[in-house]
């Protein structure tokens, strides 16, 4: 099974932040369907069940942001 993860991001303001906070959550676990805009400030994606809010929040802190 998967779940839906809606995140606000802190501090994007780019197609570079874009590219930067994507790469880091495709990485998690089977991550699939991640969008991610600067204009709003969002992410979201679906993963594996085995994901936790701490693999999450370490994806979007290894892409040099944080959550709101």
């Amino acid at each position: 099974m998967s779940k839906d993860i809606e995140l606000k991001i802190e501090g994007m303001t780019c197609g570079h932040c874009e590219m930067s906070v994507t790469k880091e959550l495709s990485k998690l676990p089977g991550a699939m369907d991640v969008k991610v805009s600067s204009q709003t400030g969002t992410a979201s994606l679906s993963v594996d069940d085995s994901v936790d809010q701490a693999q999450v929040l370490a994806a979007v802190e290894e892409a040099g942001y944080k959550l709101s």
